[in-house]
């Protein structure tokens, strides 16, 4: 399942796809019923209204397709997994051309369905494009995924916020040079969630989607460039990042709410390569897909500083309702009535935009929200179990928080029950049973 189609094929078998087959708009109408399924199944819009290419959504809405592909049955065996790759990273296999190498667009960015979502939005985005450029110092590639707003048919608007293609960017621009990038769209699912891998600066992500892959991703330079992409690309748009910036946004973020417009760089569209008959991979802003790509891997950097100080963590949840960035939730077993706490500021450390985070005990599904409200109920005690951090460092996409100077207050909630008092007088009730009720 090394290129997006091979896995779709296995999605069918295991039906979690769904085909829609009435002709609808990219603007809105598509939208509309992405947000409907949000929570799946996986989405084939096979007839776009003005455009021949299909859209695809959902293709890494859930924690199950990263799990199914990496052949995980259990969420340890999963976090482990990720961490692998980015420990032993791997060289992909350069191959002389990609899958997209015969059929061109030219640089007509109009012939793609990309798609309007929100009533505000200033005009189509593509969500789900990841930016590959390389430093001109080392020569390492980075990787990361970028909205881009259509501003006309040759020319996008890319926002950067100050990391890694940025700190390239910033190379180039004070030259009053472009920056050479290619855009891929329409990838394997692990090649989508290692562009979002925490790794260092000169650190090239595609080596940790390899390693996802068994080893058997294979890249290509694009046609009339030397920056390397994923060879099975659906769509691959070569371009130039210029020092020149336009009006940015509004745009709907991952909180649900928008961000403000800003002067950020233009883009320029060189060319447009796609597969014969291409897929388009349409992702819903603040959406399940949005969420999972930018926290999954933050979930696992939690899960690792939670690890030093307590021997077993069930599971680390940054919720859905919570944006898949500000809350979460962590199931763990508990030694000592401190850690608790512990498991607090050890999850602020692994994930510094966190702002809540509750903490419960491996009897309690961190993924049931309603497990975690009747822990919450049931085990916590305010004045023992609450911990408040003001003045701390949180996330500029929070609306409620101070965006001049990133500092918000973080609240830890210790709902695991206090080792003082009997385990028995926790636990639920429990009806005994031979019945095979799903039979019934």
């Amino acid at each position: 399942m090394i290129d997006l189609r091979a896995a779709i094929e296995k999605f069918k078998v295991l039906n979690m796809i769904k085909e829609i087959n009435v002709e609808l708009s990219p603007r809105f109408e598509i939208p509309a019923v992405m947000q409907k399924y949000d929570n799946g199944p996986i989405l084939i819009f096979n007839r776009v209204k003005n455009h021949k290419i299909p859209i695809i959504s959902g293709v890494a809405g859930s924690r199950k397709i990263f799990m199914d592909q990496l052949g995980c049955t259990d969420l340890t065996d999963f976090y482990n997994k990720l961490l692998s790759a980015i420990s032993n990273p791997s060289k992909p296999e350069l191959t002389p051309d990609g899958e997209f190498y015969d059929h061109s667009l030219n640089n007509d960015l109009y012939k793609l369905p990309i798609l309007t979502f929100f009533e505000k939005d200033r005009a189509p985005y593509i969500t789900s494009g990841i930016v590959y450029a390389k430093d001109p110092d080392s020569g390492i590639q980075n990787a990361s995924i970028h909205r881009l707003m259509v501003v006309d048919k040759n020319h996008l608007a890319i926002r950067i916020v100050p990391r890694h293609l940025y700190s390239i960017y910033q190379k180039y621009r004070v030259k009053k040079q472009p920056l050479t990038i290619a855009i891929a769209i329409g990838v394997n699912p692990l090649v989508a969630l290692s562009a979002s891998a925490p790794v260092p600066f000169n650190f090239d992500e595609m080596y940790v989607a390899n390693t996802l892959l068994n080893k058997q991703l294979k890249v290509c330079k694009t046609p009339n460039s030397e920056i390397l992409v994923p060879s099975h690309s659906e769509i691959v748009i070569e371009a130039s990042i210029l020092p020149t910036d336009v009006d940015e946004g509004p745009f709907l973020d991952i909180t649900g709410t928008y961000d403000e417009v800003r002067k950020q760089p233009l883009v320029e569209v060189n060319q447009i390569y796609c597969k014969p008959k291409p897929l388009y991979h349409g992702l819903l802003p603040a959406g399940a897909e949005h969420k999972l790509l930018m926290g999954l891997f933050r979930e696992v950097k939690i899960y690792e500083h939670v690890k030093n100080v307590v021997p077993y963590v069930r599971g680390v949840n940054l919720t859905l309702g919570g944006t898949g960035w500000l809350h979460a939730v962590v199931s763990v077993s508990k030694q000592t009535d401190g850690d608790g706490k512990n498991v607090i500021f050890a999850a602020f450390s692994g994930h510094p935009s966190l702002k809540h985070v509750v903490v419960v005990d491996e009897d309690i599904d961190p993924y049931n929200m309603e497990e975690v409200e009747w822990a919450i109920a049931t085990r916590l005690q305010g004045d023992k179990g609450l911990v408040i951090v003001s003045n701390a460092r949180g996330s500029t996409l929070d609306p409620s928080g101070d965006q001049l100077t990133g500092l918000t207050t973080k609240i830890g909630v210790d709902a695991t029950r206090p080792l003082s008092k009997p385990k028995e007088v926790f636990m639920k009730g429990v009806i005994p049973h031979n019945l095979n009720l799903d039979a019934i």
